[in-house]
Order: structure tokens, then sequence, then C-alpha cells
């Protein structure tokens, strides 16, 4: 470093210059993250004008040329000159950062928007940014080229690359054709600029879809449409949703219901003090402003254990909570553990004190509120910091649920009752668990006496090398205990097929003997009270016949451990073992016969061609496993359990999400969609159960 250190060396960064030098300040990241983020941006300025009642369609297009295009029927950015700057409202908003119309100046009495800085910031990144606006009866066209006006040799096409020139006295906005005098609206198109982002960011279509369906059910009536024009062939989805956020809980409750949807709302003021420029002064003064916080709630609960609560700001989603999530999780805490404390001896709920992960066990919510100039945290708005939000927000939700609880109508009084009943029921569970926990949890089966009695274990306590196999019947058990290495080789027999836990409830699941015993050997707990840290075996095998009845079994202890006991799948823990179909007897006269397992018809059939070419003969017909109760002991230890030569099959989890739909799909209760995938989809139908 130098020696000094004066003026001189200070840098002083002007206007959209800071956007470029330091991106990650504004956006997060330069990567798909960052670059989603600059959409996000100007998708939620046409939001924020549908919002106050401004148009009700938004289209986004990815171009095939690396562009993306955001079109809305609102009305119209500003094309007349702001008096302070001498620019017209178009480049204001798109060239300087803290310039818009969300600082309470009247164009907004709510939005998604507040820093000012969400299009000049996408501006200062794009390397050319085109905008149109229909109003007053024509349309007006501005382009940039990374964040300042010019002029685009377009007459090749629209291009990023194309000659372009500075304007030279002023920039001005181009009228460059005539609309009706009602239409209104505003298109902007960009290209992201090489130079800021990383090489493989990428507009990631997935979450595109996910966001607007997600605004769409927020705004009730706004249609959304995207369209993907970077494939072979166009993809095209839209959005329109009438019922709120009421819908929004119903979509995205992971679990069957245990009561319909409860909405909530309710409208506070509260005083804030905030700076104002004092005009005669030319300071900032401190001036009290009163506000309006509007908020709307929808929750229900469900027959699982899984929370699904997400939280809105203006629209604008709030990943890490804030004020407004502390407000509805005060409020819902305080009223339920009134009114258990109420129904104490009807419900047994004796001396313990509910919790909040009690409560919001199988839980799904939505909270919304809508207040003008919402302080957050950072740009990138992530978690609400108002203060006065957390007492009205905790406020209206006490109200909703006591007037709910104190409903005389039938189905309400049911309803209220099944609440309370889980939330003890979640309440004895998690201190039935914590005394476990409390105790040895890592015990021999002659030391434990919580062990189910049918468990071979195994001599070895590093569960860095043990494994347990659990495997289908007591047949398979015969021949699976002596083929095992009983250093480090444990084996769980289950008696038929286990119970369906993606239709059964919790209490269910827990009566289930087989279900129990899984649980028990594993060791770790189940559901919110799993602890990974507390498991027994290194690797849970699944070792099925290979057949039809064994692929049932198969699904459903996955099913089991996927509700469950989800760390263990996506830390590579579950594994299928993969038994052969057949066994082939080459016969050889001058050595002994050599033995080809194969695991397909389709591999059996190559084997034998292969044979037959070579002049090889077989013992005939080549052995058929029905059952690995029908394999000695050496051909079980050699094809599925010695490590040295055995093939196992991880289960993983690329995306949680789609493994939740297809668990739901294929193990639920709705029959209706399970019968339509089997009917609509290239299934080889020898291998379903009819």
């Amino acid at each position: 470093m130098a020696a000094d250190y004066s003026a001189r060396q200070l840098s002083v960064l002007e206007g959209l210059e800071a956007v470029r030098k330091r991106p990650g300040m504004y956006i997060g990241s330069t990567d798909s993250r960052g670059l989603m983020h600059c959409l996000w941006e100007i998708i939620d300025n046409s939001v924020d004008e549908a919002l106050g009642g401004h148009g009700d369609s938004i289209d986004v297009v990815l171009h095939d040329d690396g562009s993306v295009e955001v079109r809305d029927s609102a009305r119209g950015l500003p094309i007349d000159i702001e008096p302070r700057t001498g620019l017209t409202g178009v480049e204001v908003i798109f060239t300087k950062l803290h310039a818009g119309g969300k600082f309470g100046g009247g164009a907004y009495s709510s939005s998604g928007g507040l820093h000012g800085v969400g299009a000049s910031v996408v501006n200062a990144l794009s390397k050319r940014l085109d905008v149109e606006v229909d109003r007053d009866g024509a349309t007006w066209a501005m382009s940039f080229h990374r964040g300042v006006p010019v002029r685009f040799d377009d007459s090749e096409g629209v291009r990023p690359d194309n000659p372009h020139e500075l304007f030279a006295d002023g920039s001005e906005l181009h009228k460059i054709g005539k609309v009706a005098k009602r239409t209104t609206g505003t298109r902007v198109r960009y290209w992201a600029d090489p130079q800021i982002f990383t090489r493989d960011a990428d507009f990631v279509f997935d979450q595109l879809v996910r966001r607007a369906r997600q605004t769409a059910f927020l705004v009730p009536g706004l249609g959304i449409r995207l369209i993907d024009e970077r494939g072979d062939e166009p993809v095209e989805q839209e959005f329109r949703y009438e019922g709120g956020i009421g819908e929004f809980v119903e979509y995205l409750a992971p679990d069957a219901e245990l009561t319909q949807v409860w909405r909530g709302s309710g409208e506070r003021t509260f005083t804030e003090t905030v700076p104002v420029l004092d005009e005669a002064s030319g300071h900032m003064v401190s001036q009290e402003v009163e506000r309006t916080c509007d908020v709307d709630v929808a929750l229900r609960w469900g027959t699982g254990y899984e929370t699904t609560v997400q939280s809105f700001v203006n629209i604008i989603a709030t990943p890490k909570g804030g004020t407004h999530l502390t407000g509805f999780e005060q409020a819902m805490t305080k009223v339920l553990r009134d009114r258990v404390a109420q129904n104490a001896r009807r419900l047994k709920a004796g001396k313990d004190k509910l919790e909040k992960d009690d409560i919001l066990a199988g839980l799904t919510a939505i909270i919304t509120v809508r207040l003008p100039e919402p302080q957050f945290e950072g740009q990138t708005k992530e978690v609400l910091g108002t203060p006065a939000v957390r007492q009205i927000v905790s406020q209206v939700v006490q109200s909703a649920l006591n007037e709910r609880f104190d409903s005389s109508k039938r189905e309400d009084k049911a309803a209220s009752n099944t609440v309370l009943e889980k939330v003890v029921s979640e309440m004895k569970a998690r201190i039935s668990a914590r005394a476990m926990k409390e105790t040895a949890r890592r015990k021999s089966a002659l030391e434990s006496s919580t062990l189910p009695a049918k468990l071979v274990d195994c001599r070895s306590k590093n569960v860095d090398e043990t494994e347990l196999f659990l495997v289908e019947g007591d047949s398979a058990l015969g021949t699976a205990k002596p083929a095992r290495d009983s250093e480090f080789q444990a084996i769980l027999p289950l008696r038929g097929k286990i119970l369906n836990v993606q239709k059964a409830s919790v209490a269910d699941m827990l009566a289930n003997a087989e279900c129990a015993a899984i649980m028990q050997c594993i060791g770790a707990g189940s559901g919110r009270t799993f602890d990974i840290d507390q498991i027994r075996y290194g690797k849970i095998i699944i070792l099925s016949d290979a057949d039809v009845d064994g692929a049932h079994i198969r699904t459903l202890i996955l099913t089991l451990l996927y509700r469950y006991m989800r760390p263990l799948i996506e830390e590579g823990r579950v594994y299928a073992a993969v038994p052969p179909l057949h066994r082939v007897q080459i016969k050889n006269p001058r050595k002994q016969d050599e033995v080809v397992y194969t695991y397909s018809d389709a591999e059996l059939q190559n084997l034998l061609k292969k044979l037959k070419r070579q002049g090889k003969s077989w013992v005939e017909p080549p052995q058929r496993y029905k059952g690995l109760g029908e394999m000695d002991v050496d051909q079980l230890a050699e094809t599925t359990m010695d490590r040295d030569r055995r093939t196992l099959r991880r289960v993983a989890i690329d995306d949680a999400e789609a493994a939740t739909e297809i668990f739901e799909l294929l193990m639920g209760s709705e029959v209706a969609p399970r019968k339509q995938l089997i009917m609509t989809t290239s299934i080889d139908r020898e291998r379903i159960d009819a």
C-alpha cells in the first residue's frame, strides 16, 4: 500500500457509473440470480400499476437473441418534462438513481418499488435498452446504451451491437407512431451486458413461471403471459386467478386438508417519523405522517407436519420474513395457547405450553400487507423492517382467529376442535421426542428395549460403516442373515407391504407396526424432530424382490422416508439394492462352469445370443429368480450384499418440489390424476400390479 493517503486518491462515482462499478450492491450478484433480479425489477413496475387498478395484463417475452421484453397495458410512463432536471419522465426513470413515483408523492398508495433505482439499475447493466410508451394518442420511443441515451441504426434489424450515436445537444423522446386516444401502456426490451454478467448467466424459465403464478395469485384478475422463444418451439404459459390468496393457499398446501381455508383481513393506521425537505431552509426536517396498513391473511391446517408460510409486502415476497411475519407468529401462539389452556382438561394437555413449532406443524399460510413506503433491509427487499407492522398484523390475526374460535356455527366449532387436537398432539410428540433424545440413543439390540425384536443388528457402532437392510419378508431374512457381514450389516425384515403414509395420518403411521419398526431402528425420530446426527446406520438399503410387488414395497418405503425422514434422502444415505433376475450357468468342459447374472429379460436374451455366436452352451433353462428367497446364501451374498461385487442405486432428490408433486400424484388419495397418468403415459403395462 502507498505510504501517503490524500484527497487526490479518493474516487467519486457519479450516477449510473456506481451501479456498473458495484452491481452486486444493487442486484445481489452477477450470475443468473442477479439477471433474474433485473427482470423482476421491470416486471414489478408493471405489477405496481396493476395493483393500483391500471391495466390487467402483462406479457413477458424471452426472445431467442438473448433479450427480454416486458409489455403492459397500464397508464404508460410519463412523457412530459420533469421540471427540476428538464428531462422527460422516461429518461428520468431510466437514468437517474432514486427517481420515481414511489416516494409518497401520490402516484402510488402502495407499491413494491421503494428506492427508485430498479429501472435505472437495469438500464445501467444493459448493453442496450429500448422503451416504448403508448400515451396521448401516440407511441413514444427512446433507446439507451449502457445507461446513456443514444440513437441506434436499426436499418438491418434490432440488435445490441448496431452502430449508435450520442445526442448532439439534449436527448429526446421520439414520436414513432399513432395509437387510439385511450390506448396506453409501456414496452421495455433490453439485452443484459456481457461485461457485467457471468458467461453462464441465463434467464431461468421455471423461476419465471413460479414468480408469475405467485403474482397472479396476489393480484386477483391480473393476467400474466409468459413466452419463451429460445427453444425449437415457443413455450407459452398464462396465469390469471380470481380467488386471491385463499386460492394460493390451496395451491401451496402439500397435504390433505384438516380445515378449510380461513381468511382474516383488516386495516389499521400508524404514525411514522420521516425526513422531509424543507424548501424554505433547504434542510431535511423530521415530520410525523399517518400511514395506513392493510393486512390480508389466509391459512389452513393439513394432515401432515410440514410448514409452508410465505409473506409479502405490496406483492413483493419477503423470504426472510420481517415484522409482519413476527406479528403473525406472535398472534398465532397467543391465541392458541389461550384456547388450549381453556380446554386443557378435555384435550388432556397437562401443564405443558404450546410452542410456535407445534402450532405451525401442517400449516399453510399467506401473509400479505400493503402500506406506503415500507422499510426494507436492502434493495433486494428480503426482510420487512417497519416496526409498527408487527403489532398491526398481530391485532388483525388475533381478531380473526378469536372470531373463528368463538363462532357458533357447527362447521366452525368442528374445525376449531380439530385444530386444537392437532396442536396438542404435536406438543405431546415434541415432548416425547425430547425425552427420547435425552436417553442414550445408540445401544445394541440386547441393551435396548426400544428396538424391534426382529431386528438382526450388527456389532459395529461406527455409523460411517454400518448398513441397515430393509428386506421383504421372513423368507428373504432366512437367506440374508447368513449372507451378511455381521460386523457392519444389520437386517430388519418387513411383513408384507407397509402402510401408504401419503394417504394416512400421522397417528395411523405411528400405530403401524412396520413403520414404527423402521423409525425405531433408524433411531433419529421423524418429521420436525428428525435429527440426522442421531441415526444408527450410515446406509439404509431397501432389499426387495425384482418383481412388481417388490417395486411396490420399495415405493412404499421410499414414501415413508421422503415424508418423515427426508434428510436421509437429501444426504444420499438411502439406497435400493439391485438383485438379479436370472442366473445363467455357462458350461465349461475343462474348468468349473462360469456363472453370469442378468438383471432384465432383454439383458438375458442378449447374453444368450452372444453365447450362441461364440459356440458356448449353458444349463437349460436359465434360472429365473421369483424372489430373494430362491437364492442360496452364496448367491445372495455375491450379487446383493458383498460390498465388492454388489450394485446399489442411490436414491436422490434433484428437485424437491417436483418430487413432492409426483409422490402426491402416485401415492396420494386423489385417484383421477393417477388414472390419467397411467392412461396417457407410455408405461410398460407388465410393470403395473393389476
